[in-house]
């Protein structure tokens, strides 16, 4: 049952223009960030041929482009979040699926993999920018695969929180600006609140606080590092706020 619903989720993004028109603007800004970032490149060859290790079209190129597309995701994802539960409330559809022979479990989660797999995409286009260049230039595929990793970990992060907030208001456009606020408020305060932490000696709450902090856990992958602690933190973090979606719809199916 969980896999109808994701496959219905993502036919009704397909379906939707407003899903269209940001799959678009997404690729348009990281199309430009590309080609600024190839521009740079192609002008410092002079420069990095007189070098003994020079950085390649990965670290130069495919690094930053990744790291545009993280930035216009925190953007992106909460508007294509928003209608999850929100709109399924305001229509007064959510009724049918709470009466459904379906648990919330199978319902959030179905829903989340039906925006993550949408958002798959988003990564895959923006892994096929550096990957054309592939005839030209030699690429370090484990840094763009980790990058690519990375990427797709950082848009579950947002979807997942995304998908909490779109529980909590019956109007779509309250859910969008709301998990903005809360994506926004957990990168400017997550690496803070970890700083903090850590100066008072407490470092296991310190890096704990790392879980709150998605952009935190993209890092690593676009240094070409496989860190296990970020992927876990990031898994965590997904995990928790299901199980708060899963809860507040709970919560509301009791109340009736």
């Amino acid at each position: 049952m969980i896999f109808t619903i994701a496959g219905k989720e993502l036919k009704a993004l397909f379906a939707s223009p407003l899903a269209w028109v940001v799959l678009t603007v997404v690729q348009v800004i990281v199309g430009y960030a590309f080609l600024r970032r190839l521009d740079d490149f192609l002008r410092l060859q002079s420069q990095l041929m007189q070098m003994a290790s020079p950085p390649g079209a990965t670290e130069l190129v495919a690094a930053p482009t990744f790291a545009a597309a993280a930035v216009v995701l925190l953007f992106a994802v909460p508007i294509l979040a928003m209608r999850l539960i929100a709109e399924e409330r305001r229509n007064q559809t959510m009724v049918l699926l709470m009466s459904a022979p379906v648990s919330m479990s199978e319902i959030v989660v179905g829903k989340f993999l039906g925006v993550t797999a949408f958002l798959l995409v988003v990564v895959l286009l923006t892994a096929l920018m550096p990957l054309s260049l592939a005839a030209g230039t030699r690429l370090d595929y484990g840094l763009l695969a980790g990058l690519a990793a990375g990427l797709a970990l950082l848009a579950a992060s947002f979807a997942a929180v995304s998908l909490f907030v779109s529980c909590l208001t019956v109007h779509p456009v309250a859910a969008a600006i709301g998990a903005f606020a809360a994506l926004l408020g957990m990168m400017l305060t997550g690496e803070a609140t970890s700083e903090g932490l850590r100066a008072r000696g407490w470092h296991l709450a310190a890096e704990l606080a790392q879980v709150f902090s998605p952009v935190k856990n993209f890092e690593p992958f676009g240094k070409g590092m496989l860190d296990s602690y970020a992927i876990a933190c990031a898994v965590l973090l997904i995990v928790a706020f299901l199980a708060l979606a899963i809860r507040q719809l709970e919560a509301a199916r009791l109340r009736g």
